[in-house]
């Protein structure tokens, strides 16, 4: 017994273990991290080399759900408000609307192509229906791409939103193959809105009370992350047994505590992100031992039709009936219908047809299973190329190579921030206290310095060096400002000025002094205002760092906003060819 437990152990960390340091391998080939964590389980399984032997459908089931509840909670813990409030909206009506009209589509396609009733194709529809907080938060955040911020925000709220429709439409068809003569419309909008209701509630109570608990508890710095873990997976159970939607519940859960800092914030981040990883693993690779590869094989042309009929025609239909009418550019529309990630929930989903005796269940869970697959494999990987194709992406953000923080009482904390000296940029030869001195000489002050792995004291004649650290206590104001003094050189000022021109316009001056110099046509209402204004009348939404408007043969580019959303920079372009509308 008791070396049976070890091996179990063995084998365990051995899994984990292979998959964590195959993720090397995966970032270098661009290879979504997920899939790496799948094909270890499935190397592993019966049909691969490892040859464990793995069939419980309900263990599997459980470990995912935990999983799951893990990964949303992380999710939220990382969404600002700020996130929120740019794409609630549409966010809601694609996890509303937009899963179901997928449904729909798929259910019909699915249908033909499976050559079953109706109902089992509607249900194979719903399993593969909802995009996947998991794949959508790991591959959008480690793509290396930086998104416009709509797009990223409406792609990560709608992912950790719409579990509750998924699962309900699974349920509702499952009921209607299982009891038909129960299965009234009546009874699935009640169980929808209860279904909503109680999550919505008990998410927002659960994250006002664990938010007010880390503000005021004092405890070793390693429990506030169990305290979260603990309270998070109580408030995904609990609702789950009153009748709610755990799933939002913990995403919810997630957002309150993460928007009220404390002194424990940074701890909990800390330690939430490694939990995350490994839930996402143990995910993945059980899922990996479950299935069974020449079962995938038997299905796979009928999987293949409807991965192409989701991602080229069903996901952006559901996208473009959406969202169309919240004013989003085209090609912003086009890359949020690509991103349509699926991953572990609808795996997860199909494992509830198994365990409820469903006929054909067989055949759904392994097209479900290889429709995450192709997913993955053609969408997850093709991420940053279509970024940079439908021209969603920005500019790399130069960022501090390292951040801590230090709390002094529950509510003020100081910042230190390290930055590596990058070859040709500015402050290369500067003194570190100069570097200081430029940008505040009261609120930013050089600490540290470190050259090749150790301490270099500050002296007089001490100048900065390419791959110099340099260690800075900083406001949070001047963090960005002392990255972009140390990151900028001439590439990546070349880069920032292809992107936003070769101007920065305060964004108070007025239109008509800037259409006066260059001899611009303005509407006649448009001389007075500021080009701020200017801007938020031509944009029908609420700008973003990259949205732009035209003022004759001239670009107006948002180059940066403030924390409450208003326009900060505007850049000044002069293209040479005016682009076709986007």
């Amino acid at each position: 017994m008791l070396d049976n437990m070890q091996i179990f152990f063995l084998i365990a960390g051995l899994l984990l273990f292979v998959s964590v340091m195959a993720t090397r391998l995966s970032a270098r080939m661009g290879f979504p991290l997920l899939l790496v964590f799948l094909g270890v389980g499935m190397l592993a399984g019966e049909e691969g080399v490892g040859g464990i032997r793995f069939n419980s459908v309900s263990g599997a089931f459980m470990i995912g759900q935990l999983a799951l509840a893990v990964i949303l909670l992380d999710g939220g813990l990382r969404t600002r408000m700020s996130t929120i409030r740019l794409s609630w909206k549409p966010s809601a009506v694609l996890a509303s609307w937009g899963v179901l009209a997928t449904v729909l589509l798929v259910g019909v396609f699915a249908t033909l192509v499976l050559n079953v009733d109706w109902r089992l194709g509607l249900l194979m529809a719903a399993i593969v229906g909802s995009t996947d907080a998991a794949a959508v938060f790991s591959l959008l955040r480690n793509s290396g791409v930086r998104l416009n911020e709509r797009v990223q925000s409406t792609l990560e709220v709608e992912s950790g939103a719409n579990d509750p429709m998924a699962i309900f439409l699974v349920s509702a068809f499952i009921a209607m193959l299982m009891e038909p003569e129960e299965a009234g419309v009546l009874s699935f909008i009640t169980m929808l809105l209860q279904q909503l209701g109680l999550g919505l509630v008990a998410g927002i109570l659960g994250g006002k009370i664990l938010a007010r608990l880390m503000h005021r508890l004092h405890l070793a710095e390693g429990l506030y992350a169990l305290l979260i873990l603990s309270g998070g997976i109580l408030m995904f159970a609990a609702t789950n047994l009153i009748g709610g939607s755990g799933f939002l519940a913990v995403y919810i859960t997630g957002i309150f505590i993460g928007n009220q800092r404390s002194h424990a914030t940074e701890h909990v981040l800390r330690v939430m992100d490694g939990l995350a990883w490994l839930a996402q693993a143990s995910m993945f690779v059980v899922l990996g031992l479950l299935v069974m590869p020449s079962q995938l094989l038997e299905h796979a042309w009928q999987a293949l039709l409807i991965a192409l009929f989701l991602m080229l025609v069903a996901r952006p239909l559901a996208v473009y009936s959406s969202i169309l009418w919240f004013h989003y550019r085209k090609r912003e529309l086009a890359y949020i219908s690509w991103v349509g990630l699926r991953g572990a929930v609808p795996i997860t989903l199909a494992m509830m047809p198994l365990m409820m005796g469903v006929s054909e269940s067989n055949l759904l869970f392994n097209v479900a299973f290889a429709v995450v697959i192709l997913s993955l494999l053609v969408q997850g990987a093709s991420i940053p190329w279509m970024a940079h194709r439908l021209k969603v992406s920005l500019p790399p953000m130069p960022e501090a190579k390292e951040e801590r923080e230090i709390w002094l009482d529950e509510e003020v904390s100081l910042e230190f921030s390290a930055y590596e000296v990058q070859s040709g940029a500015d402050v290369e030869g500067a003194h570190p206290d100069a570097v200081a001195a430029d940008i505040d000489p009261v609120a930013v002050r050089c600490f540290a310095l470190v050259r090749e792995g150790k301490p270099v004291p500050l002296a007089a004649e001490t100048r900065l060096q390419p791959q110099d650290v340099a260690w800075y206590f900083a406001g949070e104001k001047h963090v960005d400002e002392l990255a972009l003094r140390f990151y900028q050189n001439e590439a990546s000022t070349r880069t920032s000025q292809h992107f936003f021109g070769e101007f920065v316009l305060p964004p108070q001056a007025r239109a008509g002094d800037l259409a006066a110099v260059y001899g611009l046509a303005l509407e006649a209402d448009e001389a007075g205002l500021s080009l701020r204004d200017l801007m938020h009348a031509r944009l029908e939404n609420t700008p973003v760092e990259g949205d732009r408007v035209w003022v004759g043969e001239f670009e107006l580019i948002v180059k940066d906003t403030d924390d409450h959303g208003e326009i900060s920079q505007i850049g000044l372009k002069v293209p040479t060819k005016k682009p076709a509308a986007a």
